[in-house]
C-alpha cells in the first residue's frame, strides 16, 4: 500500500489532554491520594495500565490501580461532550487522503471514546485501533504495530503530541512528528525522537508531502 500516516488521536487531533488530566485528578482525589497536576499531565498520553504507577508510585497501582482507573473513567465520561477537536483536524485527515496516503488513527483510547471522537472528526472509512486491541499501552510500540497491520503499511509515519507518542514510535522503528497540540515542548519531543514539531495541524498540512516515511519492519525484526 502507499505511504501511511499513523495518527494520534488524543491531544493531537482532539483536544482531551487537559480534560484528561483533570480526570486523574479527580480520581485520585476519590481514593484519597494526592498528587500533584503537573506530573499527571507529564503523564498523559501513556496508557491508564501506566499512568497509575508513573504518577504515583507502584504500591499505589497495586492497592488502588483499578479503583483509580474506573473512577476516571467515570469522571471523563462526564466531559466528553465538551470535548471538541482541533482546528484542522478534519481538513488534515482529508488533504492526506486526497494526496494518496493511507491514514489510520492509533488511539490507546477506550474504544467507546474513539468511537465518539469519529462522529467528531468525520474522517471517512480508515482504519483505527483503541485500547482494547492490545495488551501494552504507549510508550510500547504495540498500538502502532496494530495500525500498521490494519493500514498493511510498507511505509509509515507517525504523528503524534506526546513524548510517548515519539517513543512508540521509537520502538516500532519508525520517525515521528510531533505537535504541541498537547502541551509537551518542541526541545522535549525532539529529545524523544521527533524528527519535526509543528504548532498546529494546518501547519503540519501544508508539509504532508515532506513528512518522513520509512520502511515498516516486522516487529521484533
Amino acid at each position: 500500500m502507499s505511504n501511511t500516516v499513523v495518527l494520534d488521536v488524543d491531544g493531537t487531533l482532539v483536544d482531551t489532554n487537559y480534560h484528561h488530566t483533570v480526570a486523574w485528578l479527580r480520581a485520585f482525589r476519590s481514593a484519597g491520594i494526592t498528587v500533584p497536576g503537573w506530573k499527571v499531565h507529564r503523564s498523559i498520553g501513556m496508557g491508564g495500565d501506566k499512568l497509575v504507577a508513573a504518577v504515583a508510585g507502584d504500591v499505589v497501582e497495586r492497592s488502588h490501580g483499578d479503583e483509580l482507573r474506573a473512577a476516571w473513567e467515570r469522571y471523563f465520561d462526564e466531559m466528553l461532550d465538551e470535548i471538541q477537536p482541533f482546528e484542522g483536524a478534519h481538513r488534515l485527515i482529508r488533504a492526506a487522503t486526497d494526496l494518496g496516503l493511507a491514514v489510520v488513527l492509533a488511539s490507546s483510547g477506550k474504544r467507546k471514546h474513539v468511537e465518539h471522537y469519529l462522529k467528531l472528526l468525520d474522517p471517512g472509512d480508515i482504519a483505527w485501533t483503541s485500547s482494547d486491541d492490545v495488551d501494552d499501552s504507549k510508550p510500547e510500540p504495540d498500538l502502532i504495530e496494530v495500525a500498521l497491520k490494519q493500514a498493511k503499511a510498507t511505509r509509515a509515519v507517525v504523528v503524534g503530541d506526546s513524548v510517548w507518542d515519539c517513543e512508540a514510535a521509537g520502538r516500532a522503528g519508525l520517525p515521528s512528528i510531533g505537535l504541541l497540540t498537547g502541551g509537551f515542548g518542541e526541545d522535549e519531543l525532539i529529545d524523544r525522537g521527533a524528527s519535526a514539531v509543528y504548532q498546529d495541524l494546518d501547519r503540519l498540512r501544508a508539509e504532508l508531502n515532506d513528512l518522513p516515511f520509512a520502511d515498516v519492519s516486522e516487529p521484533g525484526a
